[in-house]
């Protein structure tokens, strides 16, 4: 029984020093600013959309081929 405390003690105390730890590694994260975020977000969007674009082009063609050889 006392085996078990110590070991769910020992459990928290980990915990709390991962959650310590991980608080002062976010403070280090260099954070963007607002109109950085809306550049970075839009130039995401903006290639996904192209990605989207190319390999439906691509399936597209790859179709047409294919009912062809079909």
């Amino acid at each position: 029984m006392a085996a078990q405390q110590t070991a769910n003690a020992g459990k928290k105390a980990g915990l709390g020093k991962f959650l310590k730890s991980a608080r002062a590694e976010l403070k280090k994260v260099n954070w963007p600013n607002k109109e950085e975020l809306k550049n970075h977000t839009t130039v995401v969007i903006i290639v996904c959309l192209m990605a989207t674009v190319a390999l439906w082009v691509l399936d597209t063609i790859f179709g047409l081929g294919l009912s062809l050889i079909i």
